[in-house]
C-alpha cells in the first residue's frame, strides 16, 4: 500500500517567488558572496521543499519549493541566504516499503552534502517515518514533526586561508602508521592543556607531538571523525558510540571534538601535523549510514531516495541487505551515490589537506552486489586526480557472501592483513607448525599481495588495533570481558588467539608480569622488522589496557581512553619503539619496495633462511610441527648497507645457534634483543661461526659488519 502525505507548501515569513532556478551542480548548499544555491538529488521524489530555521535551529522560519528538477537534481537560489543559515529538507513522494519507497515529508531531513551540522539532535520516536508499536510495524505511517529535535544543515562559506600547510608525502616504505581516537588519545594526558585534551587541536598539542616524534610514527590514523550520532539502544543504558561507526553525514566534521569553529580547528590541526612531518589519515565509513535496517530513523538517505542510497532485497525491497552488519549498506553501485563519496573524498583532501584514508568494511564499497575489485568505485578513484597522490587502504571485508577479500583488493590499495596478525599472535601464544607462516608473514604475505603489480606496502601489518585487545590485554586476557558494554558479554570476538601467562588479568606475581612484558616487545619488534607498513595501536607503547574489553565502541570513558598511567614505568615501551623505529630506518632492507626473491640469477640470496646450525633450511624443516625456531639474513641493499641477520624463538627454552659466515661479513654486531630490552645496543661483537644461545620467547638481531 502506498501513502501520499503532501504537506501544503508553506511560506512563513518569505515568498517561494523570492527563489531563483539556481543551478543542479554543484550538490549541497554552495554560497557565492551574494545567495545560497541549494540543489538535492532525488530520482523518485515528487517534491522538495527547503525549510529554514532561526539561528537557534528550534523555529522553521521558512519552507519554499524548490522550482526546478534537472536529471533527478532538485535545484534553487535564495539570494538571502547567508553563511550560517539553517536549513533542511522535506521530500515529498510515496510511502511504500513494499516497493523500496520511504517518503515522509513530516520528517525533516538533513542534506547529504551539509558541511557543518547545527541545532540540537535528541533521539525520539518522531525520527522514526512509523509507528513504533504500530501491528504493521513499518508498514504503518507517522505524521509527527521531527524537526526540533532534527539535526539542521549549515550554510557554510568554503573560502579560507591557510598556512603554507604541504603534505609530508610519506613513501610508502617510510611510513609508520599509529591508529588513534581523537578523544581517547588525549584525554588523559596531563601534559596537554585541559582545554585541548580530547578535541582536534589537543592532537597537535606539543606534548603530543613530541610522543609521536619520540616513537618515530609517520601518520596518525583517526577513528571516525565525519558526524555521527549515539543510538538510542546505547543512550538508554547510558553510554555513547564512541568509536563513531555510525555516519550521518559525509562531509561535517563531528562537532563532540571541537568548538563551533569546528571546520577551523580541524583545518589548523592538519595544518600542525603536517608541520611536524606527520600525516593524517582518516578513517571513513561509506559502507552504511546511521539509518539502521528497516525499523531505523528516517534522517536523511532514507528519506530521500531509499531505492537508491541502499542495496534492499530484489525480491523483498521493504528490507535491506546487511552486507555491513548494521542493518543497511549504501549502494555505491549507482552513480549518484558514487558520485556523492568522490565528492566527499575530494572534499577532505583539498579542504583539510588530509593525506589518505582507511575504508571501514571496504568490500561493501566494490558489491555489484558481489565484489568486484574492477567495480566503478575502485575505477572511479584509481583516475581521480585529486586522490592520485593520497593512501588508500581498505579494511577488506564485510560479513556478505564473498565479503572477505585478503589480498582481492586492485592496485594502488594497501590493506589491513588480518593474516599477520593471527599468525603472529598465534606464533608468540606459542603455537607449533608455523613456520611458513610466519616466514610469509615478515616478508609482506606475498600469497596474498604480489599480483597485479602491487609491493610488500600493500600489506598494512598489525597485531592490535581499536577492535579487539589491546597489545596488553593481547597478553593478559584469554577471555573477552565486555560486561560493561551490557550486552551480556555477548557481543566481540571470541577468537582472539590470546594468553593470558598463567592468570587473568590484572596481577603482581614478577614472573608473569615480566613475561607479558617480553611478550609485548616481541609483537612491537616482529611488526617493526617485517615487510610491509607497520600500524601500532595509539597507548600500546604504554601498556593501555581496556580491562579485557575487547569491543569498547561504546565506551566514552576511561575503559576507552588511552591510560597514559605507564609512562616513565616499566611499562613505557616508547624509547624502544622509537628505536625499533630507527632501526628499520637504519636498515633499508627492512623497508623495500619490491618483492623479495630469495635466491636471485646469479647465485646470491636477498632472504636465506637458516637453522640454529647456520645450514640453510630444507623442506623438512620448514614442515617441523614442534619448531618454534626462525633465523634469516637479510642482504644489504647496492649502496653498501649492512646484511641483517635476525633469530626469532617462540620456544620456552633458549636455543644455541651458529653466527652464519656471509659475503664481505667479517663480524656479526648485537643490535636488537629483546630478552634484554637491549635494541641498537651493539655491546657485543662476534665473528660468524660462534655459537649464541637465544633466549626463551625472543627475538635477536645482528648487523654483518666488514
Amino acid at each position: 500500500m502506498s501513502f501520499h502525505r503532501l504537506l501544503p507548501s508553506i511560506s512563513f515569513l518569505k515568498s517561494d517567488r523570492r527563489i531563483a532556478a539556481g543551478s543542479p551542480h554543484p550538490l549541497g548548499a554552495t554560497w557565492d558572496g551574494r545567495g545560497t544555491n541549494f540543489a538535492l538529488f532525488s530520482s523518485t521524489a515528487e517534491k522538495v521543499e527547503l525549510c529554514l530555521f532561526d539561528p537557534t535551529g528550534r523555529t522553521e522560519t521558512d519552507r519554499i519549493s524548490l522550482p526546478e528538477r534537472t536529471e533527478d537534481v532538485w535545484h534553487g537560489y535564495l539570494p538571502y541566504a547567508q553563511p550560517g543559515q539553517l536549513y533542511g529538507y522535506r521530500v515529498h513522494g510515496p510511502y511504500d516499503p513494499e516497493a523500496g519507497h520511504r517518503f515522509n515529508s513530516h520528517k525533516l531531513l538533513i542534506d547529504p552534502y551539509s558541511k557543518r551540522l547545527g541545532g540540537q539532535f535528541a533521539w525520539t520516536d518522531a525520527h522514526l517515518a512509523y509507528r513504533l508499536g504500530h501491528k504493521r510495524e513499518d508498514l504503518s505511517f507517522d505524521r509527527r514533526d521531527n524537526a526540533r529535535s532534527m539535526f539542521k544543515s549549515v550554510v557554510v562559506d568554503q573560502a579560507h586561508t591557510l598556512p603554507d600547510d604541504r603534505h609530508p608525502q610519506v613513501p610508502w616504505e617510510d611510513t609508520i602508521i599509529y591508529e588513534a581516537h581523537v578523544r581517547g588519545l588525549t584525554q588523559l594526558r596531563e601534559d596537554v592543556p585541559k582545554e585541548l585534551r580530547g578535541t582536534y587541536r589537543g592532537l597537535a598539542a606539543p606534548a603530543m607531538i613530541e610522543h609521536l616524534h619520540k616513537l618515530g610514527v609517520t601518520s596518525i590514523e583517526l577513528l571516525p571523525i565525519h558526524s555521527f550520532v549515539d543510538e538510542a539502544r546505547l543512550l538508554e543504558h547510558g553510554l555513547k558510540n564512541y568509536w563513531g561507526y555510525n555516519s550521518v553525514s559525509f562531509f561535517a566534521p563531528e562537532r563532540r571534538y571541537g568548538s563551533e569553529q569546528i571546520q577551523n580547528a580541524f583545518r589548523s590541526t592538519v595544518a600542525e601535523l603536517h608541520s611536524a612531518g606527520i600525516e593524517v589519515i582518516l578513517d571513513v565509513v561509506y559502507n552504511h549510514t546511521a539509518e539502521g535496517n528497516h525499523l531505523g530513523p528516517t534522517l536523511c538517505y532514507r528519506g530521500i531516495d531509499n531505492s537508491a542510497y541502499y542495496w534492499l532485497i530484489p525480491d523483498t525491497p521493504r528490507f535491506y541487505e546487511n552486507y555491513t552488519g548494521t542493518g543497511n549498506a549504501l549502494k555505491l553501485a549507482h552513480p549518484r551515490v558514487l558520485q556523492m563519496v568522490m565528492d566527499s573524498l575530494r572534499y577532505w583532501v583539498e579542504v583539510f589537506h588530509v593525506d589518505g584514508f582507511r575504508f571501514d568494511l571496504a568490500s561493501t564499497l566494490g558489491r555489484t552486489p558481489a565484489f568486484d575489485p574492477h567495480g566503478a568505485f575502485f575505477a572511479a578513484v584509481r583516475q581521480d586526480p585529486v586522490l592520485a597522490n593520497v593512501k588508500l587502504i581498505a579494511e577488506p571485508w564485510d560479513i556478505g557472501l564473498g565479503g572477505y577479500q585478503v589480498g582481492g583488493f586492485p592496485p594502488g590499495w594497501s590493506e589491513w592483513n588480518d593474516v599477520y596478525r593471527k599468525t603472529l599472535r598465534r606464533y608468540w601464544r606459542g603455537d607449533g607448525g608455523h613456520l611458513g607462516d610466519i616466514a610469509s608473514a615478515l616478508t609482506g604475505s606475498a600469497p596474498q599481495y604480489r599480483h597485479d603489480g602491487r609491493g610488500p606496502h600493500a600489506s598494512i601489518n598489525h597485531v592490535t588495533v581499536h577492535d579487539g585487545f589491546t597489545l596488553a590485554d593481547l597478553v593478559s586476557y584469554e577471555h573477552k570481558h565486555n560486561e560493561a558494554n551490557q550486552e551480556d558479554n555477548r557481543d566481540g570476538s571470541d577468537d582472539n588467539n590470546s594468553l593470558n601467562c598463567g592468570v587473568e588479568g590484572p596481577t603482581d606475581d614478577p614472573a608473569i608480569l615480566e613475561r607479558r612484558l617480553l611478550l609485548r616487545r616481541n609483537q612491537l619488534a616482529s611488526l617493526l622488522l617485517a615487510q610491509g607498513v607497520p600500524l601500532i595501536l595509539a597507548g600500546d607503547e604504554a601498556g593501555n589496557s581496556q580491562g579485557g574489553n575487547n569491543n569498547a565502541y561504546c565506551q566514552d570513558d576511561e575503559i576507552g581512553w588511552v591510560n597514559w598511567a605507564g609512562l616513565g614505568t616499566s611499562d613505557d615501551m616508547t624509547g624502544f619503539v622509537g628505536g625499533l623505529t630507527r632501526l628499520r630506518q637504519r636498515f633499508p632492507q627492512l623497508r623495500l619496495r619490491h618483492w623479495l626473491e630469495g635466491k636471485k640469477a646469479d647465485g646470491s640470496h636477498d632472504v636465506l633462511w637458516l637453522r640454529p646450525d647456520a645450514a640453510e633450511m630444507n623442506e623438512e624443516d620448514w614442515k617441523s610441527p614442534e619448531s618454534r625456531f626462525l633465523a634469516y639474513i637479510l642482504a644489504g641493499t647496492d649502496n653498501g648497507n649492512e646484511p641483517l641477520f635476525i633469530v626469532f624463538n617462540a620456544a620456552e627454552n633458549g636455543v644455541e645457534f651458529t653466527l652464519p659466515p656471509w659475503a664481505n661479513v667479517a663480524s656479526w654486531s648485537l643490535v636488537l634483543d629483546t630478552a634484554a630490552n637491549s635494541v641498537l645496543a651493539e655491546e657485543k661483537t662476534e665473528a660468524p661461526g660462534v655459537k649464541l644461545i637465544v633466549s626463551p620467547i625472543s627475538i635477536m638481531a645482528f648487523a654483518g659488519r666488514p
